[in-house]
């Protein structure tokens, strides 16, 4: 073997550096003398020799690879000296063909090692049971032996092929069949907690990819301890896999779909017990938590100190109110009593206002009373009864409108005066009512219009036929909203039609000008449709010849407008689709009544 450093390279031949020869039919010449110096050449150990090289160099000592062979199949032999194996009574009883169900560790006499094993020592456990267990030498010693496979030294043989397997032995030391899976009940940690799960815990860190897992720890363990503990175990993660125990093998499958199927359904199952493993480990680290009485400890620390910082900012708070609420309930005193003497101020001024207002309707009770009895004993200065009763309403309507200081001088006026100066003062009185009324009537009328004309101008109607509605064909118009209610099919087109149809007019009405004017009925003012009716009224007795008989009505009766009352209560229903005549119809008989 070269030896690992820097090796001189001597001269070769004469003292010279060896060169190639010339080719056949060249000369070969020296242009200039060569040095006779040894040259240096670095050489590095490679392979074997280099495992050589760092062995003499860390022990300090020169020695041959072949010296280290020797010296690690001398520590192998040592090994399998020192190493214990422990029989297995029912090796002989196993059944090849069931070898997935057995125990590869107890057939190879290391059930007391298990996962701990080195490969080194599961190499020497095999070698110690082939030494025993061959058939060979038991066939030799007289042993009966079975055919082919059937005996039970093909356990040993898989059992081997197994554990020194790293990924094989990994799946068979997943599904260990003497490892504990339960998981510690509440109630069984609720007095020793540490005692029930620290054991718990520490068999089930095996399955972890990171070496350093950390540990349950005390009662005494620290925050930032119990923190990291919970937070490595809640993110804990798992290099447990379950591939050793698919129930059907891709080797034996006779073509690729039939491969391709069996691994689909092995990674299904493989899936769904790696994710019951997973649960299992959730549900090991929530009942630990519930349980742990560090974190109850800690949860108390914390909820303690909460308290204190709410009380600390309640406290602070509560002063800070108090000063406000002081400051407040003296503003809040000084405004009360304020309020109450304005309060008390309006009050009393309002008892005057009161009293006024009582006294003067007393008074003007007192007036109206008496110029009803003044009236009534003068016989309303008449002996007709029509006439009496007609006066009878005058005075009424004298006694609704006017003022107390009105009444005082009629009054006055009365009682100072015979029966005809009285009636004469009573008549003029009337009189004047009557032509306030009216002027009230038209000032109303003429807003009326004018709200009229622009609502016209709003509704943009067409031309002049729009602006032009006579009598007659407003009658018209009613008729026939009665006759086709809503509902009926292009409505305002017909209504329209039977208008210019019945129309005396001769002016033609469009369905946009019969809705303009339909809604302008809506809006008219209750005067504008006593007039409206009266007119429809008299044209209904002209039409008909029907003649009003004198009313009879007991002088103890008031029929205070309700002719006007009971044809303003028809047109809003005539509006809505009522018929006139029917209207007239009942206001003729109420008249004749």
């Amino acid at each position: 073997a070269p030896a690992p450093g820097n090796r001189r390279a001597g001269p070769s031949g004469g003292g010279g550096r060896m060169l190639r020869g010339a080719p056949e039919g060249q000369a070969t010449a020296v242009a200039r003398p060569l040095s006779t110096a040894s040259v240096l050449c670095h050489v590095e150990p490679v392979g074997r020799w280099f495992e050589a090289f760092i062995k003499r160099r860390n022990m300090h000592v020169s020695a041959s690879f072949q010296e280290l062979e020797d010296e690690k199949e001398l520590s192998e032999e040592s090994g399998d000296e020192e190493l214990q194996l422990e029989e297995f009574p029912m090796l002989k009883t196993l059944d090849p063909k069931d070898w997935k169900n057995q125990d590869h560790y107890l057939v190879l006499g290391l059930g007391h090692m298990r996962y701990k094993a080195s490969q080194k020592q599961i190499k020497a456990a095999h070698k110690a049971m082939v030494l025993k267990h061959h058939p060979d030498k038991r066939k030799a010693a007289g042993e009966h032996i079975g055919e082919g496979d059937n005996d039970y030294f093909t356990c040993i043989t898989k059992a081997y092929e197994i554990l020194s397997d790293p990924m094989k032995r990994r799946a068979f030391n997943s599904v260990d069949p003497t490892f504990d899976n339960t998981v510690p009940s509440k109630s069984e940690a609720k007095e020793n907690f540490f005692e029930v799960f620290s054991p718990v815990f520490e068999r089930n860190a095996r399955w972890s990819n990171i070496k350093n897992v950390p540990k349950l720890g005390d009662a005494d363990s620290s925050f930032e301890e119990v923190d990291a503990f919970y937070s490595f175990w809640y993110n804990f993660d798992s290099w447990r896999e379950f591939s050793y125990l698919d129930e059907e093998e891709k080797e034996k499958a006779e073509c690729r779909d039939e491969r391709r199927w069996i691994e689909k359904q092995n990674r299904a199952t493989r899936a769904q017990r790696k994710k019951e493993e997973m649960n299992r480990i959730r549900t090991l680290v929530d009942t630990a938590y519930s349980c742990d009485p560090r974190i109850k400890k800690f949860k108390e620390e914390e909820k303690a100190k909460k308290e204190a910082e709410k009380k600390a900012k309640v406290d602070a708070k509560r002063k800070e109110q108090e000063e406000k609420e002081k400051q407040r309930q003296a503003e809040l005193e000084a405004a009360r009593l304020a309020k109450e003497k304005e309060e008390e101020e309006t009050r009393q001024q309002a008892l005057l206002m009161k009293k006024e207002k009582d006294m003067q309707k007393k008074a003007i009770k007192k007036e109206r009373q008496k110029l009803r009895t003044i009236c009534k004993n003068w016989n309303y200065f008449s002996d007709n009864e029509a006439e009496c009763v007609k006066m009878m309403e005058e005075v009424e309507k004298l006694c609704d409108r006017l003022e107390l200081a009105s009444l005082q001088c009629l009054n006055e006026a009365l009682t100072s005066t015979t029966r005809e100066e009285g009636k004469t003062a009573v008549v003029k009185q009337i009189e004047e009512v009557n032509e306030q009324m009216r002027k009230e009537r038209e000032e109303a009328d003429a807003r009326l219009r004018q709200a009229t004309k622009s609502s016209e101008k709003s509704t943009g109607g067409s031309g002049g036929s729009s602006k032009n509605w006579p009598e007659d064909d407003l009658q018209l118009l009613i008729k026939a909203v009665n006759l086709f209610p809503a509902g009926t099919n292009s409505r305002w087109e017909v209504i329209a039609n039977y208008m210019n149809l019945h129309s005396t007019t001769g002016i033609k009405r469009t369905a946009k000008d019969v809705i303009n004017k339909a809604k302008s009925l809506q809006k008219l003012d209750p005067h504008q449709k006593d007039d409206i009716n009266k007119k429809a009224f008299d044209k209904f007795k002209k039409e008909h010849g029907v003649v009003p008989q004198a009313e009879i009505a007991a002088p103890s009766e008031r029929f205070e407008g309700e002719y006007e009352r009971t044809l303003s209560m028809f047109w809003g229903n005539a509006c809505l689709g009522l018929c006139l005549p029917k209207i007239l119809l009942y206001s003729s008989k109420i008249r004749v009544a």
